[in-house]
């Protein structure tokens, strides 16, 4: 003998996606479908398998963390510009009388329309504000306009 030990045959049925995918693959790698198939099963049921499984799950999580992170961090950074704002405009924005309030709203439709087309160019272009602010962001005074 010549030290090959002797392989068994078995059958197995296999949905025909998951069939292709094996033909295709066994096609890439220029190898036999059995050769193939045998090391995925032995892949499979090695005791490392759990284990790397294990990891690649731990790996997409940590992944799935960092976005998570990354996008609490941004709508922090979106509802501090919008809080520090609103308290900047109420504290200086005096009340209109009337006939001087009817000219404010058509200027502020006028001038809401240009913040609306600067937006969008910044959208569009950035920089993003998350992009300009610290990652490590000091408080200087919580009370106040920083």
């Amino acid at each position: 003998m010549t030290g090959r030990k002797k392989k068994v045959q078995i059958s197995v049925y296999l949905d025909p996606p998951v069939m292709t995918m094996l033909q295709d693959y066994a096609a890439r790698r220029d190898q036999s479908q059995s050769m193939i198939a045998e090391a995925a099963i032995a892949s499979f049921l090695s005791p490392d398998a759990d284990e790397r499984r294990e990891a690649a799950i731990a790996k997409r999580l940590d992944q799935v963390d960092r976005r998570l992170a990354r996008q609490e961090r941004d709508i922090g950074i979106a509802v501090e510009t919008l809080a520090v704002f609103v308290r900047f405009w109420l504290a200086t924005t005096p009340a209109l009388p009337e006939p001087a309030a009817q000219a404010a709203r058509a200027k502020a439709a006028e001038r809401y329309e240009a913040f609306v087309t600067a937006l969008g160019r910044r959208l569009a272009k950035g920089p993003k504000l998350r992009q300009e602010i610290s990652e490590d962001i000091n408080p200087i005074d919580e009370g106040g306009i920083r």
